[in-house]
């Protein structure tokens, strides 16, 4: 498979746990290395560093890791034509908040290097829409966020893919089969 084979922004979507990683890994896989992996996480506790530890253990040597908890856009900007894999959105909106960020201009930001990419682009994020609405002001700012960030992603992608229980959902583009 080629490069070229991938669509120019595939979103993977889904809730905690549902194999977004591993699946938006293996997508990548399917086209030749260098791999990029753009890691927005950041290892503020034990447990967070124990699950970093695991996610760069299954990657192996093949991947080139780049740390941008908040400067995405750069990460995406200098990755060149290689294959790009970015996990997660929903962290990345997270620091972006936690920094006090114009999320509006942040996000249009994001949208231009996205569409400027000269590699296929993975990107990783949650669904946060589909549970209960958050107790505070914070956390519902935050659920909004999320799920305007993954519409406008998803509008300018190639390909959405829903993960379920590990199962992957492709919601856009979708078949028709022959009826409009």
């Amino acid at each position: 498979m080629t490069r070229s084979s991938l669509p120019r922004l595939t979103l993977v979507l889904g809730g905690a746990r549902s194999g977004k990683s591993r699946y938006a890994e293996d997508l990548l896989r399917q086209v030749p290395p260098p791999w990029r992996y753009v890691a927005t996480a950041e290892a503020r506790d034990e447990e967070m560093e124990t699950r970093l530890e695991a996610h760069r253990a299954r990657r192996g040597a093949e991947w080139r890791t780049v740390e941008a908890p908040l400067y995405l856009v750069a990460a995406i900007e200098e990755a060149g034509d290689a294959p790009l894999l970015i996990d997660c959105l929903t962290l990345w909106l997270t620091n972006a908040m936690l920094a006090e960020r114009d999320l509006e201009n942040e996000t249009e930001a994001l949208l231009g290097a996205l569409g400027a990419a000269r590699g296929p682009v993975i990107a990783v994020s949650n669904e946060v829409g589909l549970g209960i609405v958050p107790e505070t002001p914070l956390g519902r700012r935050f659920r909004d966020a999320q799920g305007i960030l993954n519409q406008r992603v998803a509008a300018c992608a190639d390909r959405v893919v829903l993960m379920t229980a590990g199962i992957p959902l492709t919601v856009k583009p979708q078949e028709t089969g022959g009826r409009r």
